[in-house]
């Protein structure tokens, strides 16, 4: 995966010092306090427990932030970050050691606690007595990044001069590309604008680029994407700072350059394996789903049958993967022949057109009138939307991706809409989870781009589990 140097840096103390942990409150346990409760046949398999939760440990510190600089650099933020995560990590152990039957935890408290204490502790004095000072004052030898600040308005030069009087990251600007200025003009001190945007490729040779950062606000979406598809393809870092995407820091934690929120933008894996590990995870998830949930498949198909006649699903075509139909599976929420399409199909238009936010109470799209009694509980718990597993195990979805749209909507959209659906449409996402029924349309489309340009196993697994209780509290659904 491609992140900057410094977070394997503080990813390999943590593990160090988590797995370091646990060897000390084995010892702690078994020797100081002569709580004898190991036997010879387990040492493998405490061994192998040790590190495969240290390595849980690590993604929980991602899931809490604790790699982004704007978090590292705080004391009080961060050291909450690590209490959340040790209690997250503790919960999961101990849950764990009940499946697997692990004697050390399930037969002795004081090694959880002692685990806890030391592991908590080590963490937070190594991240901010040692490594927060150490980066402070280091900063070249853990993020020397030269940077090409595409953009000379007033965004870049709010960036340029952070970055000169307050720049604790390393980072080193080297100049400016810009259409609206002359090519050698001096833009903030003793920076110049080295060239327009055509000249993009070669100056990021030219001057050895780390990170193109993009600072432009008078764009256009379109221009904006194809710029962003271009900076990737140079396979340098890439973020951007723009009011057009101001919806991602407002619901997602980003990195921030002197209080300035950043959008990373640039691919963290090999968009092909990424695929492959998609599409087998989702079948075994779905196809596992499906069998789990099939009791509750059943309760609430004899639900449906009672509360109004007609069919217990409910189809749909919807528009996946590069603009291709598919029939969408739902169980049936509404009375029978209670859809008014014309109607919903010309407010969903209207709708794509403007800045509307969907928001709970307002927007009527589907009169509440028409929905069953069983329908409206399935709705905002999210439960009606349970049969999509099935479109998952087919291949038409995956489990986590933008949400798939009707054959109207898609006929509406502009060109760079349509970059939500370069990829398989999700039963969650970032919208649904981050945002769901209180951003625009335009907002949700660029909560997807950013997931789509920063697809990775482990943001699958966090979007999934926030799902969880989005569903359980039915926050923004309808």
């Amino acid at each position: 995966m491609k992140y900057p140097r410094y977070k394997y840096v503080f990813a390999f103390f943590d593990f160090m010092i988590v797995f370091l942990s646990f060897r000390v409150a084995e010892y702690v346990t078994a020797v100081i306090l002569n709580k004898k409760i190991l036997v010879e046949e387990n040492l493998i398999l405490t061994s192998v427990t040790f590190f495969v939760f240290s390595v849980i440990f690590i993604f929980l510190f991602q899931n809490n932030y604790l790699y982004r600089i704007n978090v590292f650099l705080t004391r009080a933020t961060q050291l909450t970050a690590i209490i959340k995560s040790f209690l997250y990590g503790i919960l999961i152990l101990i849950i764990f050691s009940f499946v697997i039957k692990f004697n050390l935890l399930l037969s002795s408290r004081v090694f959880v606690l002692s685990f806890f204490v030391i592991a908590m502790s080590g963490i937070a004095v190594m991240r901010i007595m040692f490594l927060r000072p150490f980066y402070m004052n280091f900063t070249k030898i853990l993020h020397n990044s030269n940077v090409l600040i595409v953009g000379a308005g007033k965004p870049g030069r709010l960036l340029a001069e952070k970055f000169i009087f307050e720049n604790f990251y390393g980072i080193r600007i080297l100049g400016f590309i810009d259409d609206d200025v002359p090519i050698g003009e001096k833009v903030f001190k003793e920076l110049e604008c080295l060239g327009t945007l055509e000249d993009l490729e070669q100056k990021v040779k030219e001057y050895d680029i780390d990170e193109i950062l993009i600072a432009l606000d008078n764009i256009s979406y379109d221009k904006l994407m194809s710029l962003i598809d271009r900076a990737n393809h140079i396979e340098k870092t890439v973020k951007l700072t723009s009011e057009l995407f101001n919806i991602v820091p407002e619901k997602i934690v980003t990195d921030s350059y002197s209080g300035i929120p950043v959008v990373d933008l640039s691919p963290k894996v090999n968009y092909n394996l990424n695929y492959y590990y998609k599409r087998t995870f989702d079948y075994l998830a779905s196809a596992a789903g499906l069998i789990i949930l099939s009791p509750l498949f059943l309760i609430i198909t004899i639900l449906v049958r009672l509360s109004s006649p007609g069919e217990v699903f409910f189809r749909q075509t919807r528009i996946g993967k590069d603009g291709k139909p598919f029939t969408f599976y739902k169980f049936r929420s509404m009375y029978r022949n209670s859809q008014n399409e014309a109607q919903r199909e010309e407010h969903m238009k209207s709708f794509i057109r403007s800045s509307e936010k969907y928001v709970i109470g307002s927007n009527k799209v589907v009169d509440e009138s028409l929905i069953t009694p069983i329908g409206r509980f399935l709705r905002k718990t999210s439960l009606d939307e349970l049969p999509q597993l099935y479109n998952v195990l087919k291949g038409d979805m995956s489990l986590v991706g933008p949400r798939p749209c009707l054959p109207y909507e898609y006929e509406s959209f502009d060109e760079w809409h349509k970059r939500r659906h370069i990829v398989l449409p999700g039963c969650t996402g970032v919208w649904q989870v981050s945002g769901r029924s209180s951003v625009s349309f335009k907002d949700s489309v660029i909560l997807d781009i950013y997931y789509i340009n920063n697809m990775t196993p482990w943001l699958d697994l966090q979007l999934i589990f926030k799902t969880f209780p989005v569903m359980m509290f039915g926050r923004g659904a309808k």
